[in-house]
């Protein structure tokens, strides 16, 4: 039985706490890096389990010598499971957002979790394996200006809902970890992309209509997910509860306010959601008439 685990985005975070956690429990990990000195470090840190191997999630040449390297290290065996977890962020207005970048979130976070997917599909059938993708709440909800990022953790849902069909006749388990507020590096990526893209990238018009909100929220989000929010050890948790659990579950929310906000979906109708939101993040939602300043309480 193969005991071979692939997982991409293993550079911090989720992905390198779920690269050591099975590491751990006896597995091999093969952990996708695009720096050499990540995948380095987590050699050291699990004493050999752990084999870092390059891989651009948006390059079909790096993802298929990937593969090559895996089924030559597995042969038979096969692949026990597929993490994927590699993915970016960045909050635009969607009035804002260029379509260059919001394309690039979509290949990041959704088309290249799908073309690693196809890529290592055989090892895992092979192996009557798993594949775990790993989301986010905000595949079930959306925030203001997080947009570009939710409208692909939508889509990975959806994704990970047919593959879960379409694999059952050969015994593939497909699973979605949604984690919530999660501490880590992303909540202080995300301001500073924030401000950058406010800064630099925003028209003088946009500034002035959106500068202000976006970083009042992005600065609310993150000292959220900081105060919080649960360690990346915890969304590991669940991670090798899917890959090692006799029949794991279909979707685990997990950390911070995972399970809470995801509850409410289900329940309040979307303007109930709009003005939930809107008090978390300290904005008002009427109609605008009056400058800026009245959008941030």
């Amino acid at each position: 039985m193969s005991r071979t685990v692939m997982i991409t985005g293993t550079s911090s975070g989720i992905g390198r706490a779920s690269a050591l956690a099975l590491a751990a429990r006896g597995f091999t990990v093969f952990a996708g890096i695009r720096e050499a000195a990540d995948g380095e470090a987590l050699r050291r840190a699990s004493r050999g389990e752990i084999v870092p191997v390059y891989v651009d999630v948006t390059d079909g040449e790096s993802i298929a010598a990937a593969a090559v390297r895996v089924e030559r290290a597995t042969g038979a065996a096969g692949l026990a499971g597929l993490v994927n977890n590699a993915g970016i962020g960045a909050p635009w207005p969607m009035e804002l957002v260029p379509l260059d970048e919001f394309r690039r979130h979509l290949e990041v976070n959704l088309t290249g979790q799908l073309a690693v997917t196809q890529a290592f599909l055989p090892l895992v059938k092979r192996a009557r394996g798993r594949i775990i993708n790993v989301g986010s709440e905000g595949g079930r909800i959306t925030l203001p200006f997080l947009g570009p990022i939710t409208s692909a953790k939508h889509g990975l849902v959806s994704v990970t809902d047919a593959l879960r069909m379409e694999l059952r006749p050969w015994g593939v388990y497909v699973s979605i970890v949604e984690p919530g507020a999660t501490q880590s590096t992303a909540p202080a990526k995300l301001v500073e992309n924030g401000r950058r893209a406010v800064a630099e990238l925003f028209s003088p018009q946009g500034r002035a209509d959106y500068g202000a909100m976006v970083e009042h929220v992005i600065g609310r989000i993150a000292a959220s997910n900081q105060r919080t929010g649960s360690p990346p050890e915890v969304i590991a948790g669940a991670v090798v509860k899917a890959m090692t659990a006799r029949r794991p579950r279909t979707r685990y929310p997990v950390g911070g306010h995972a399970k809470l906000l995801t509850r409410l979906r289900r329940v309040l109708p979307d303007r109930a959601m709009d003005a939930l939101f809107a008090r978390m993040l300290g904005l008002s939602i009427e109609r605008r008439v009056h400058p800026r300043s009245e959008y941030v309480r």
